[in-house]
């Protein structure tokens, strides 16, 4: 099946505490009522876990010139829907890029998907993004519009989920497959098998997994400043964020063999040069963190107080910071009014290339 053939070998490389999910008790029978989805293990409890992201929202771009105009001002190539292993028909596929400023920083980021076109159907792609820059993104796809015969809308009947293992041992060689009435979108998150999948439906997303629960949201966003995987503005805050020094990169987001786009000019040279000195790392605190968190922006520094970077955004003790690189694996702390310096580890990610650790 399609979703079977994008869902594969996710879990390898995925590991530690971030996997053992808080998940909400709910009846059984609503969580099986769908059948858009069936369970490749028949093993009674929960196997994935099912978290809304409300704060994600979807942007529908549509029209014969769909794909030249997106190509122009996006960083990536687009997802183009073709069959998957074993699959005659098209399913969706997904991407990941994002929209620059002719300065070259990142303005919003988006996971793309491309729907599969059918007869008497116009190209039709989704652009999930920041639910809070919803109408921002649209008037920059207006602005850029001019006379392309697109047509650029809100998607509010979808909702965006994200669905993880369980664990990567209870997962096993159970695989989320849908059939083939089913109109809702399963694919691998472009970004790394880390996160898991992306799950776009009507319906409530649990009730599409057999063996899915409902997670805490928190545990979502946890396991992602855990694995280093930014997102939104939080993280990565329109015309401020370079999107080399976010890893775009590393997260299959960036085409550098495609052509021209807005912000290309920059990214291009900074990439050719092979020198990239910041970069966006996940941190964790280990000492006691001021009731209201620790500021955006706040500096990092090392032990003899020089300054290492800045604190980005963050949940709890876990979080993302943008530090020089030579100056990852020494002590480092945030000075806050509150309590003090509060010190902080910085680690590479499992999931990046060999060559950056």
């Amino acid at each position: 099946m399609a979703a079977a053939a994008l869902l594969r070998g996710a879990a390898p490389g995925c590991g530690g505490p971030a996997w053992s999910w808080r998940l909400r008790a709910a009846p059984r029978r609503h969580l099986a009522h769908s059948g858009c989805c069936q369970g490749a293990d028949s093993a009674s409890g929960a196997t994935w876990a099912c978290f809304l992201l409300g704060e994600r929202a979807l942007v529908r771009v549509r029209g014969p010139d769909s794909a030249p105009f997106l190509l122009g001002l996006l960083t990536n190539e687009l997802p183009l829907p073709g069959p998957a292993a074993g699959e005659a028909s098209a399913s969706a596929r997904a991407g990941y890029a994002h929209f620059l400023n002719v300065q070259g920083r990142t303005l919003y980021d988006v996971i793309l998907y491309g729907l599969p076109e059918r007869s008497g159907e116009q190209p039709t792609f989704l652009l999930e993004c920041d639910s809070s820059v919803v109408d921002a993104l649209q008037r920059h796809l207006l602005l850029h519009k001019i006379r392309r015969k697109v047509t650029v809308e809100p998607c509010p009947e979808l909702r965006v989920w994200a669905v993880l293992p369980r664990a990567p041992g209870e997962a096993g060689g159970a695989v989320p497959r849908k059939t083939a009435e089913c109109a809702d979108i399963l694919t691998r998150d472009p970004r790394t098998a880390c996160m898991g999948w992306r799950l776009l439906s009507q319906d409530e997303g649990s009730a599409l997994v057999p063996g899915g629960r409902l997670g805490d949201l928190q545990d979502y966003h946890r396991h992602r400043y855990q694995q280093g995987v930014p997102e939104g503005v939080h993280d990565l805050p329109p015309g401020v964020a370079l999107p080399l020094e976010s890893n775009l990169a590393f997260m299959n987001g960036i085409s550098f063999t495609k052509g021209c786009y807005i912000g290309q000019e920059l990214t291009a040279r900074t990439h050719h040069m092979g020198v990239i000195r910041k970069r966006l790392f996940p941190v964790q605190f280990s000492g006691a963190v001021p009731g209201g968190g620790i500021a955006p922006g706040a500096s990092v520094l090392t032990e003899s107080g020089q300054a290492a970077g800045k604190y980005r955004a963050g949940l709890g003790d876990v979080g993302l910071a943008l530090l020089r690189s030579e100056k990852i694996k020494g002590p480092l702390h945030i000075r806050t009014s509150e309590s003090g310096p509060v010190a902080l580890t910085a680690s590479v990610p499992d999931w990046w290339p060999t060559a950056t650790k």
